[in-house]
């Protein structure tokens, strides 16, 4: 993330914190021996900031604004605000470009008119995130501001880490230890104690669209979130793996949402997997793969109408999964207090 902090920096930033907060005396390099742009009044000795890029690879000098704010860019207050504002407004940008891309392209509008599908669904969803994402990223800044100022174990050089092989290594490890935590936590808000205040929000989509992917309680959302902000301070991770990963999660939350079942696979937790855990509540607590499930008996195999097209969307099927859910519903939460749209026929947008 700081590489993505010192572009921003350079580019954005730099200019808003210099107009706002301004400096009384130009913060003068800490590395330069002579800075006549930016000299200081007679006796008075100005803070120093040293500019030392994040990556090897790929640098962003700053320019002169990057000296005339109080709050020098190893300011951690200045950080803390700065990695906030990426995280809400990147999440944003990454739920509404994908969540839109996958309802054009790939989401069934067929869904519409299923019986557990809500009315204003869409809207619902979109207002949830939106509540979200800022508190979101309200408990993420911390864990970003940790790893740029140095207390994980993230590597730039494949010198610095363990070593060439680990380069390919780290994804798949990544993948395998985010999947183990995240069944247990997931499997966790569904505690009887902890269901209804903290994930049945989330729940309210019974037959969710590709906008249902960040529609959760803020603290739900989260939690599901730390193994991911855990792993660089356990394990070496490579900085621009970190990113691709942190995109990749975003984007397959979406795609486990987008009602396209086309990943007929006992490994993998496609959406498939996960629309009969929105369906049946108590199945497919997995992120990534069906492998703690199976082995902790919470596998439920997707039905096979929903990889045949001919059946997916027919109205019998509807009424099987409409019959069950109703019973697991009274189980888990009681009275359902959603509202779904009315019986008559409804247009396919």
């Amino acid at each position: 993330m700081d590489i993505v902090l010192e572009g921003l920096d350079t580019y954005l930033f730099d200019v808003i914190y210099a107009t706002l907060l301004p400096a009384q005396s130009p913060i003068v390099p800490g590395n330069a021996t002579t800075y006549d742009s930016l000299k200081s009044p007679v006796g008075f000795q100005p803070r120093t900031w040293e500019f030392i890029p994040a990556s090897e690879y790929v640098s962003f000098p700053p320019g002169k604004y990057a000296y005339m704010s109080s709050w020098a860019r190893d300011d951690w207050r200045r950080q803390w605000l700065s990695l906030f504002l990426i995280t809400w407004v990147f999440g944003a940008v990454v739920y509404f470009t994908f969540a839109s891309l996958s309802y054009v392209f790939v989401f069934d509008k067929a869904t519409f008119n299923h019986p557990k599908y809500l009315k204003n669904q869409i809207r619902l969803e979109i207002i949830q995130t939106l509540k979200s994402l800022p508190v979101m990223a309200l408990f993420t800044a911390p864990c970003f501001l940790l790893e740029i100022r140095g207390y994980s174990k993230m590597y730039d050089q494949t010198a610095d880490g363990p070593g060439l092989w680990y380069n390919v290594l780290q994804f798949p490890f990544f993948i395998m230890f985010t999947d183990f935590f995240i069944y247990w936590i997931h499997r966790g808000l569904h505690h009887p104690l902890v269901y209804k205040r903290l994930h049945k929000p989330h729940h309210k989509w019974i037959m969710p669209t590709p906008y249902a992917s960040h529609a959760f309680e803020p603290l739900d959302g989260f939690a599901q979130s730390i193994p991911y902000h855990v792993f660089p301070f356990l394990f070496p991770l490579q900085k621009f793996a970190y990113i691709i990963l942190f995109a990749f999660i975003n984007i397959w939350t979406i795609m486990i949402h987008d009602g396209e079942y086309v990943a007929e696979n006992p490994v993998i937790n496609g959406a498939a997997c996960h629309t009969m855990h929105h369906l049946y509540f108590n199945y497919n607590y997995g992120q990534f793969t069906t492998l703690w499930d199976r082995i902790h008996g919470s596998y439920r195999k997707p039905n096979d109408e929903l990889f045949r097209k001919e059946l997916k969307m027919c109205q019998t099927e509807w009424k099987k999964q409409t019959e069950e859910m109703e019973k697991i519903v009274k189980e888990v939460e009681g009275e359902d207090d959603r509202q779904y749209l009315p019986d008559e026929p409804k247009k396919v947008r």
